[in-house]
C-alpha cells in the first residue's frame, strides 16, 4: 500500500466516503451525530490527522470547520447521475480514502480514485448489505426483454446505484481494499479486516447531567414505567415482540417509548394502530438531545430477532443505555451478548413471554438493575468511548 503525504511531516488527509448523505441516510440524524462516519471522522481529527466527509445527497451543501469539512454532492437520477459521481471524485483531496459501506457509491468511488489518482482505499463494512436482498442466495436473472426495461427506462431500477446487482459486485472487489474495518464478528468472519466497534460520546452521553424524574416529567412520562426504544422500528428489531410481553403483563402503567419513527415507511404508523395503549411515539430528536431522552427510561430495550441482517449489526441503542447506565434488556442475536458482557439482561429472540417474564424481574429488583446499569457504564467507559475508537484508529492508520 502506498500512501503519499503532502509532505514528510504531516500525517495523510483521510478522505471518507459516504454513500448516503441524504435525510434518509447518514444525514437522517444532523451532520454533527454519533453516526459511524461522523465519530471516525472525529476520532480521525482527534489524533492528529485532517478528515474530510464526502457523500451524495438530497442537495448540495459545504460546510468548513477547523480540521474537516463536509460535502454533499447532490444525486441527480437518470444519466446525469454519472456527472454526481465525477464531481465526487474530482472533490476527493485526501491522501487516503474510506469508503463507508462496500456500495457502489462509495467504495466504488473510492476504487475509482484509487486507478486515478493512485490513492489507498480503506473500506468500513458495517452491514452485510446484500443482507437485505436474499444475502448469498440473490439472483438477478431477468428476461432480456426485462433487463433492457432495467437498463434503459429512465425508472429502471438498474438506474438506481443501489440495486443489489451492484451490492453484489462490490461485495466481490472487497479484497481491493488496502485495509478493512468492521464491527462485529460475523462482518469480520466474512470479510476479514480489523475490529473497530461502534464508540459513544460517553462526555455527552453522561447520567450525572441528567434528573430522571424531571426529564420524565418534561416529557410528560412523569405516570408510567418506561421502556424505551430509540430509533426506527423495523419488523426485525422485534418491536412487536416487546409489545406482546406488554400484553402479557397487562399492566397499564408499562409503556413502550418509541423515538423517531421509521423515515422508510409507514410501520410505526401501523403500530401505533395496533398497539395504541401500549406505545407512545416521540419525535425525532437530536443526538446532542438523545441522552435527554434516554435518562427518562427505566429499562433500554433491544429486541432484535435473528435474521441475517441483525447478526451483522452493532445496534448503537445499546451503548446508549449503557452509556447512561440504564438497565439494558436484549436478545441474544449476533454480536449483543458479547458487547453487554453480563452487565445487561439478555433473552431468546422472538419470545415474547421471557420479554415479559425479564420486565417483571427488572422492576420487581429495580435497585439491583440500576446497579447492573451502572456496570454497563464501566464497560461502555472501557470498550466503547469515544476515546477508545481513537486508540483503535491510531494502531489502524500508524
Amino acid at each position: 500500500m502506498n500512501i503519499q503525504k503532502r509532505n514528510k511531516v504531516d500525517k495523510p488527509v483521510v478522505s471518507i466516503l459516504v454513500s448516503d448523505l441524504s435525510t434518509v441516510g447518514s444525514g437522517r440524524w444532523g451532520l454533527d451525530s454519533g453516526d459511524r462516519p461522523f465519530m471516525i471522522s472525529k476520532a480521525l481529527n482527534h489524533i492528529g490527522y485532517t478528515s474530510e466527509i464526502i457523500g451524495l445527497g438530497d442537495v448540495d451543501y459545504s460546510n468548513t470547520q477547523e480540521n474537516s469539512s463536509i460535502q454533499i454532492i447532490r444525486r441527480e437520477g437518470g444519466r446525469k447521475i454519472w456527472a454526481s459521481f465525477q464531481k465526487a471524485i474530482s472533490a476527493i483531496k485526501g491522501d487516503i480514502v474510506y469508503a463507508y459501506k462496500p456500495k457502489a457509491t462509495s467504495f466504488g468511488l473510492a476504487l475509482l480514485a484509487k486507478l486515478h489518482k493512485r490513492r489507498a482505499v480503506f473500506l468500513d463494512i458495517d452491514d452485510w448489505e446484500l443482507s437485505w436482498h436474499g444475502g448469498d442466495s440473490f439472483q438477478y436473472r431477468p428476461s432480456l426483454k426485462q433487463f433492457g426495461r432495467d437498463i434503459l427506462k429512465t425508472e429502471g431500477s438498474l438506474r438506481n446505484p443501489e440495486h443489489p446487482t451492484y451490492l453484489q459486485g462490490m461485495q466481490k472487489l472487497i479484497p481491493l481494499a488496502d485495509r478493512i474495518t468492521t464491527h462485529n464478528s460475523f462482518l469480520q468472519s466474512r470479510f476479514g479486516g480489523i475490529m473497530l466497534p461502534n464508540c459513544k460520546d460517553i462526555h455527552l452521553f453522561d447520567p450525572s447531567h441528567h434528573s430522571p424524574s424531571r426529564n420524565r416529567e418534561e416529557l410528560g412520562l412523569s405516570e408510567f414505567k418506561i421502556l424505551m426504544f430509540p430509533g426506527a422500528p423495523r419488523p426485525y428489531k422485534g418491536v412487536e415482540d416487546v409489545l406482546e410481553a406488554l400484553n402479557l403483563i397487562d399492566d397499564p402503567l408499562l409503556k413502550l417509548v418509541v423515538i423517531g419513527g421509521s423515515p422508510y415507511d409507514s410501520y410505526d404508523n401501523y403500530l401505533q394502530k395496533r398497539w395504541s395503549d401500549r406505545l407512545i411515539k416521540l419525535p425525532v430528536v437530536s443526538y446532542r438531545d438523545m441522552p435527554r431522552y434516554i435518562s427518562a427510561a427505566h429499562v433500554l430495550i433491544v429486541p432484535q430477532r435473528d435474521t441475517p441482517v441483525t447478526r451483522a449489526q452493532f445496534p448503537l441503542k445499546i451503548t446508549d443505555g449503557m452509556a447512561m447506565a440504564k438497565p439494558v434488556l436484549a436478545t441474544r442475536v449476533g454480536d449483543i451478548p458479547s458487547i453487554l458482557s453480563n452487565t445487561g439482561y439478555l433473552v431468546e429472540p422472538e419470545k415474547p413471554e421471557q420479554l415479559a417474564k425479564s420486565i417483571l424481574e427488572i422492576f420487581e429488583n429495580y435497585d439491583q438493575a440500576l446497579a447492573t446499569g451502572a456496570e454497563a457504564r464501566k464497560r461502555c467507559v472501557e470498550e466503547y468511548s469515544f476515546e477508545r475508537m481513537q486508540k483503535t484508529l491510531h494502531s489502524i492508520f500508524s
